[in-house]
């Protein structure tokens, strides 16, 4: 009876030795994790998916209001439509290329943690290492002023459109609803630069301008720039976390490869 019994606490005892080994495992893999490069990762793909997907559609609802509305001569805005062409080109570039490099970024951050030292062996750094591990810093750095420029002129058409709704609103309201002033209360595209001012009729004034401003194009068109921009924004963001956590990486890796360490973030 007494052998089985130590048998039975040997089983137990086994059970639980195991069970806090993997415990312990999953400590020590969580603790491996680059969070900051992971959490710069989700919003940066989160950022420019809003960006892209919205930009894209937004821009191709601006169009359209152009042509019903404000540029009925198709030679007239002919340069502006190639233009947004080539930026609905451009939106896929970028979606692709930040979906790369947000991967690269984040296995760059996961290679440089203690996790990968702990379960590969002796952590060691190379000369091509840092060199990529710089580059990676470089480029960072150059990507963030760049989207800070995406950002400010993402919120160009975010301006006009609002400045289009207020217009609207003053028409709408009591003050000026069903008086012969609505009709002086107009807006001019031409003076944004879009379309050239011999574009006909280029200004709308009054009621056509309220039921501009009623239409799905212009609605969808307005709040899509604005998602659009808070994309532009939350990608900034991001760029700001990932050039901390590669600089902080990369001086850890050149000034500590020669000690037992790594990085952490």
């Amino acid at each position: 009876m007494k052998p089985a019994m130590e048998t039975a606490a040997e089983e137990n005892t086994e059970q639980s030795q195991e069970r806090k080994g993997c415990f312990e495992c999953c400590i020590k893999c969580l603790g491996g994790v680059p969070y900051a490069s992971l959490v710069a990762t989700i919003l940066c793909f989160s950022g420019v998916a809003l960006f892209c997907g919205c930009g894209h559609v937004a821009l191709a609802g601006t169009v359209a209001i152009l042509e019903q509305h404000f540029s009925t001569n198709t030679s007239d805005h002919a340069l502006l439509s190639e233009v947004i062409q080539l930026m609905q080109y451009v939106i896929y570039g970028i979606a692709s290329f930040f979906f790369l490099y947000g991967i690269i970024l984040l296995a760059e951050g996961f290679y440089t943690t203690s996790a990968v030292k702990e379960l590969h062996g002796e952590f060691k750094t190379t000369a091509c290492g840092r060199c990529i591990s710089g580059m990676f810093v470089f480029l960072t750095y150059v990507l963030g002023v760049a989207w800070l420029g995406v950002f400010g002129f993402s919120a160009v058409p975010v301006f006009m459109f609002y400045n289009i709704w207020s217009t609207c609103e003053v028409i709408k309201s009591p003050q000026t609803n069903g008086t012969s002033g609505v009709e002086q209360i107009c807006v001019d595209v031409r003076q944004y630069g879009i379309i050239p001012w011999n574009a006909f009729p280029g200004k709308i004034c009054g009621s056509a301008l309220e039921n501009i401003c009623n239409t799905n194009e212009f609605y969808m068109s307005y709040h899509l720039f604005i998602v659009a921009c808070a994309g532009a924004g939350a990608t900034v963001i991001a760029l700001l976390i990932y050039m901390m956590a590669t600089t902080y990486n990369f001086a850890v890796l050149k000034f500590k490869s020669r000690e037992d360490c790594c990085t952490k973030f």
